[in-house]
């Protein structure tokens, strides 16, 4: 599903789905880097389009690669913590997960988180928003991630639902490389087109 089901937005009412439905601002994202392969790609295509971006970052890959983790802050775009080891919560012990949190905070340092996969339980809301501003989720879903969609599909899931607020997810992975890499441009274009300005979340 591009955009999040229902129950979901239900079941997580402590999450950030959407933002500033009556502005013309989006919010274009990015998960899983930094990675030298990817991130710096992202980067100068950003800067064709002057748009400002929010890295959701895995602390093992910020540890990894601390140049380009600081080239992303320093062109002006946002970081949040995306966990230490990209965890999932359905999958691990609530302490360990809160644990590898803590620990990606140590090196990302942001007040904004996104869980992986989107995985989280009712219950993880309220200590998360101890330690975080936002708990960050998603209005479109790009699916760049998707091995049996092409790129074309991939830009028409943001083409056909994109409106303002929306909080767009891609990916900075060699997973999603050769989809996203045909799809965020345009959608940058697309953006411009409708008038509407990207920001980064906070």
């Amino acid at each position: 599903m591009v955009r999040p089901p229902f129950v979901g937005r239900l079941m997580l009412p402590g999450a950030t789905w959407r933002l500033n439905h009556q502005s013309k601002d989006v919010y274009v994202t990015f998960d899983d880097g930094p990675i030298p392969e990817i991130t710096p790609w992202v980067l100068d295509e950003a800067d064709k389009w002057n748009a400002k971006l929010t890295f959701f970052c895995v602390g093992e890959n910020v540890h990894k690669h601390p140049a380009i983790f600081k080239e992303v802050i320093n062109r002006g775009h946002a970081v949040g913590n995306h966990t230490y080891n990209h965890l999932k919560a359905w999958n691990t012990e609530r302490s360990s997960y809160f644990e590898n949190i803590d620990l990606a905070d140590q090196v990302i340092h942001s007040k904004i988180f996104r869980p992986p996969y989107g995985q989280l339980y009712p219950w993880d809301i309220k200590p998360l928003r101890s330690r975080f501003d936002k708990v960050v989720m998603w209005d479109i879903l790009s699916k760049d991630y998707d091995t049996k969609l092409s790129g074309e599909q991939v830009y028409k899931n943001i083409e056909n639902h994109i409106r303002p607020g929306s909080i767009i997810v891609f990916h900075d992975s060699l997973k999603a490389e050769q989809r996203m890499k045909y799809a965020f441009p345009k959608t940058l274009e697309l953006i411009a087109q409708k008038g509407y300005i990207t920001r980064v979340i906070k």
